[in-house]
């Protein structure tokens, strides 16, 4: 759902390839029958974007947690079970890895039965532990921080680590492409410091024209990412003050040319920024695990909650180079990263 599993899952196998692995990655909603998993993409994508009131009515019921008895994904996940096993035996596997909350409650479902011969771990990407990313069949947990494994602990018996998030290495190295962008920033606004909006793969964002608006009247740039959405784009493109951008190949350099990023989802997106050193702030979020994830980053200290538009602009005054709060923040991104994921899996 969205890119950001993609890209982990596409980062985790370069990591693995380069070490002299053989890496399949699948797509466990293709792995559904009866054209199941394009329904669901869809359906979420479409909540998600037009009907969020909805979305978070369907996070309520199956994902987040609570007293009493909750929905389960395994009756669902499960419809893929006999194409995931005839995968693994078909390339003689020796470890399968969920980056997606689905895959986790199949392979879960599959060990604890014993239909999976083969270890299964779970990278568990988000920030905010719901419900469906746990299952006890798993054989070890992979988390963000330590108080999403803490989660993790207080409801499985399994292995936890802590490593920290999966990023690509362009993002915690010097970025060339960073000059190119601060150029075209400055044609386009000179003076107006970069401020990065983030709408996700998707372009699901809550009224980033009016946030857009807010920006260029407090003195800043808004550098808009409207994902693959072409509506959204040829839109925010028609808003004068701000850069509407579509997809973008150099997020390295993007990130390293901003003053700070606005987030709604705390998701792929923010964990780069963290890495690259840019400020977070949280504003809008999307509802569901949007909403639960900024919450829980701010909560952590990583990100700065802004509950309003005045909000927002005071968060980016506070951020302002060389201010303490924008030293604290980059030192505490920074430290999110500990150790690498894939040394976590050798021993499976």
């Amino acid at each position: 759902m969205g890119a950001g599993h993609d890209t982990v899952a596409a980062e985790l196998a370069r990591r693995a390839t380069a070490r002299g692995h053989e890496v399949h990655v699948a797509d466990v909603l293709r792995l559904l029958p009866y054209g199941l998993g394009a329904g669901l993409r869809r359906g979420y994508q479409a909540s998600v974007r037009h009907l969020p009131w909805l979305y978070a009515g369907v996070y309520g019921a199956f994902l987040r947690g609570g007293p009493g008895r909750r929905p389960s994904g395994v009756p669902l996940a499960r419809l893929a079970g006999d194409r995931l096993t005839e995968l693994v035996d078909r390339l003689g596997a020796d470890v399968v890895v969920s980056v997606f909350h689905l895959a986790a409650q199949l392979t879960g479902h599959l060990r604890a039965r014993g239909g999976l011969r083969v270890p299964s771990a779970v990278f568990l990407l988000d920030f905010a532990v719901h419900r469906q990313w746990l299952h006890p069949g798993n054989d070890r947990y992979l988390c963000l921080t330590d108080a999403a494994a803490a989660e993790v602990r207080r409801h499985l018996a399994v292995p936890v680590v802590t490593t920290g998030p999966v990023v690509a290495p362009a993002f915690r190295a010097p970025a060339p492409g960073a000059a190119r962008w601060r150029e075209r920033f400055a044609r386009r606004a000179p003076g107006r410091p970069p401020v990065l909006l983030s709408a996700g793969a998707w372009g699901a964002a809550s009224r980033p024209a009016a946030t857009a608006r807010l920006l260029a009247a407090g003195g800043y740039l808004p550098v808009v990412l409207c994902g693959r959405d072409q509506r959204l784009l040829a839109r925010l493109s028609r808003e004068p003050a701000g850069l509407a951008l579509g997809w973008v190949d150099d997020m390295p350099g993007l990130l390293a040319a901003c003053h700070a990023m606005v987030d709604n989802a705390a998701g792929q997106t923010a964990v780069q920024a963290l890495a690259a050193g840019l400020p977070v702030i949280g504003y809008r979020p999307l509802p569901g695990h949007g909403a639960e994830g900024v919450r829980r980053m701010a909560e952590l200290g990583l990100s700065e909650p802004a509950s309003n538009g005045p909000a927002l602009l005071a968060a980016l005054t506070r951020l302002r180079e060389d201010s303490p709060d924008r030293t604290t923040r980059v030192a505490r991104g920074h430290a999110l990263f500990r150790r690498d994921a894939l040394d976590c899996l050798t021993d499976l």
